[in-house]
């Protein structure tokens, strides 16, 4: 089949003077416009498209990559509010319409929004939604304690960042656990904390575990501290400070400096660290 919304490999079937046909082996054809043509069009047996519908509801391919493709979350710009909905840019003409039923709240020109890219199965046509925990399924979990997971931050609440956990669950990270700046839309990376007896997920922001914090000593504090002999932090230090100079949190840091301390490697005094090892 020829998917609409995905990016897909398809074969050459012939060349017109509107543009190229492209077929899935099974009798289904779609459209490469001329204006897309590339330029080793005549060589190529196979081309690499995304498909989509356009403004007239075709079924056409196009060799430019969208910000998204279906069943996908991206940060969309609503570079326009009229008719239907919010008109969302992801990279293609037409714009991916937002529906007002699908926005989470009324959605304003000029503002970017983390969505969903979906299929309306009635018309083929993508659509957006902003409509976030819709999409998310916590009551299977694909994930457990201290994996290390792909977040993208969706909202922020009074208990911190709530982040989609690898494009299908929702976690949280909570406000005492952020230790770096995290703007709605971001990618990071993070580490199951905590899964609850409800299925909810706690997220950090650093590897988890004592083990972690050895490696980290060893590979942050050590190294840093012996090309600069001393560095004016101590556990003392805001958890501001600590992370614009290791990007570690402050739990994290007094750890690996306790581990340093056993090891007689530095000597701690009010003004900050020092390397003798």
């Amino acid at each position: 089949m020829i998917h609409t919304g995905r990016i897909q490999e398809l074969t050459v079937l012939r060349r017109r003077k509107e543009g190229v046909y492209l077929g899935d082996g099974e009798g289904a054809e779609v459209l490469l416009p001329h204006s897309e043509r590339p330029e080793d069009a005549a060589e190529v047996s196979t081309l690499r498209v995304f498909v989509y519908r356009d403004r007239d509801g075709n079924q056409v391919a196009t060799l430019r990559t969208p910000k998204a493709q279906v069943g996908e979350f991206a940060l969309l710009k609503a570079v326009a509010i009229r008719g239907a909905g919010a008109h969302m840019d992801w990279g293609l003409e037409p714009p991916l319409l937002a529906h007002h039923e699908e926005q989470q709240r009324p959605m304003e020109e000029g503002r970017y929004y983390v969505v969903r890219v979906a299929l309306d199965e009635e018309t083929d046509r993508l659509y957006a939604s902003s409509r976030v925990e819709h999409f998310l399924d916590n009551s299977t979990l694909t994930v457990k304690v201290n994996e290390e997971v792909a977040l993208m931050v969706f909202e922020r609440s009074e208990l911190g960042l709530n982040v989609i956990v690898n494009n299908i669950h929702q976690g949280l990270v909570h406000n005492n656990e952020v230790f770096r700046h995290a703007s709605i839309g971001d990618r990071i990376t993070g580490y199951v904390r905590r899964i609850r007896d409800d299925h909810k997920l706690d997220i950090v922001l650093q590897p988890i575990g004592y083990r972690q914090y050895i490696d980290a000593h060893t590979t942050l504090l050590a190294k840093r501290l012996e090309a600069k002999g001393m560095l004016p932090l101590t556990d003392k230090s805001s958890a501001e400070e600590i992370y614009a100079e290791f990007g570690i949190s402050k739990k994290a840091f007094k750890k690996a400096l306790g581990a340093l301390y056993k090891e007689r490697l530095v000597r701690i005094g009010e003004d900050g660290v020092v390397w003798i090892g």
